[in-house]
């Protein structure tokens, strides 16, 4: 019996032994677990906000406004503000719509405005062309006084392509490369800013400095 009861002990502290080492093992599995969620999602807050702060930095960028002018066939005519950028089709939206008479055939409506451009949406009953000086706009759709304009220099934000071709040495290549310039990039901020223009050195730039503005 006092043999018996030796391997009785002898078993029972094995299998405490046992439970015991599945309780520990249990038990930082678990811990190891809780921790590495705890992790992950720490990891996926951050990225989060990382990108809020992403989409709020694009919404900033997208909200430098500009200011044009809009008359003709728009249910509201007169000076609005919208987002640097936008088209023609933009404005229209803002000054409220276009009227029944509104001609769309002679606009472009993906055309992108610049800051302090007037625009002028076509009537089907208009008997007169108004004077153009943006051909990609449209006939008549962005509008400027530009008669002698001989004895007037050209100003490169706002010239057209065959206005462009005037210059001593722009053809009709380097002239359309002048309009995607700033169509992309922008206003030119000083007149020696066009020679960024792919095929306009320094040469060029001599040729027609003093015929130019901006």
């Amino acid at each position: 019996m006092e043999i018996l009861n030796k391997k009785q002990k002898i078993i029972l502290i094995i299998i405490v032994i046992a439970i015991l080492l599945f309780i520990g093992f249990y038990i930082i599995h678990k811990t190891n677990n809780t921790k590495f969620i705890e992790l992950e999602t720490e990891a996926d807050e951050y990225i989060d906000d990382n990108n809020i702060a992403e989409e709020d930095r694009g919404d900033e960028t997208y909200k430098e406004n500009i200011v044009v002018h809009v008359t003709g066939a728009v249910k509201k005519q007169g000076v609005v503000e919208i987002s640097q950028g936008s088209r023609i089709s933009d404005v229209i939206e803002v000054a409220g719509g276009i009227t029944k008479l509104a001609d769309l055939s002679k606009i472009n409506l993906a055309y992108v405005v610049q800051d302090g451009q007037k625009i002028y949406v076509p009537n089907v009953e208009d008997k007169e062309e108004v004077t153009t000086i943006t051909e990609d706009a449209g006939d008549g759709v962005i509008e400027e006084d530009i008669s002698n304009n001989k004895e007037k220099k050209i100003n490169i934000n706002k010239a057209s392509q065959s206005e462009l071709e005037t210059l001593n040495g722009i053809g009709p290549s380097t002239a359309l490369k002048i309009i995607n310039y700033r169509n992309e990039n922008g206003d030119f901020k000083k007149i020696e800013d066009i020679k960024n223009v792919p095929g306009i050195g320094d040469a060029k730039f001599e040729n027609i400095k003093n015929d130019i503005i901006v």
